[in-house]
């Protein structure tokens, strides 16, 4: 089913939303990819402030290239999820609303889903390209010192996603593979 939602996602809408279904986000999302996950775990640990509110927002795993001239951002594919997974269980008992990236997610991230009402979204790998043209504006916002890993506040307009783990466990990696051994 296809669905267009606004970001930040609130658990209600979240709740909705099933494993495989198209998604369209607008709004604002953030990036963050392995070192500034390790930073905003360090920052937890002395109790301090993350550089943004993660109640509701959907953190998107992503290092953009350099933009070219005239572009808002360069190739914004998504980076592997596991990477995060030692972080995101935490973030995810914060309140973050979603992650976007690509490729299968531990137990504990499953978890973490399921008990906080969140959703884990796919982006298609290898189209960074033609993802870089749904973002409408890209400002960093923390970490400067890490390049391509600082957090970025994106706009976005009609990012396309894939719903992969829903609200209630249902998981599209598990279940695609259930329907293609059935076919």
């Amino acid at each position: 089913m296809n669905k267009s939602i606004k970001a930040p996602i609130i658990k209600e809408e979240a709740a909705l939303l099933k494993a495989g279904d198209y998604v369209l986000i607008s709004g604002i999302i953030y990036t963050a990819r392995d070192a500034a996950h390790k930073r905003m775990q360090e920052a937890i640990n002395k109790g301090e402030s993350l550089p943004f509110d993660i109640c509701s927002n959907i953190i998107y795993y992503m290092g953009p290239s350099p933009a070219r001239e005239g572009r808002t951002i360069g190739s914004a594919g998504p980076t592997t999820a596991s990477r995060m997974d030692k972080y995101t269980p935490q973030l995810l008992d914060l309140g973050m609303g979603a992650m976007i990236g690509k490729g299968k997610r531990s137990k504990e991230v499953i978890d973490g889903i399921i008990r906080n009402r969140s959703v884990y979204f796919a982006a298609v790998g290898g189209a960074g390209a033609l993802l870089s043209k749904r973002v409408i504006s890209s400002e960093v916002i923390a970490y400067e010192d890490l390049g391509t890993e600082a957090i970025r506040k994106l706009e976005v307009k009609d990012f396309p996603v894939v719903v992969v783990i829903d609200s209630e466990g249902n998981n599209l990696y598990e279940t695609a593979v259930w329907e293609y051994r059935r076919e």
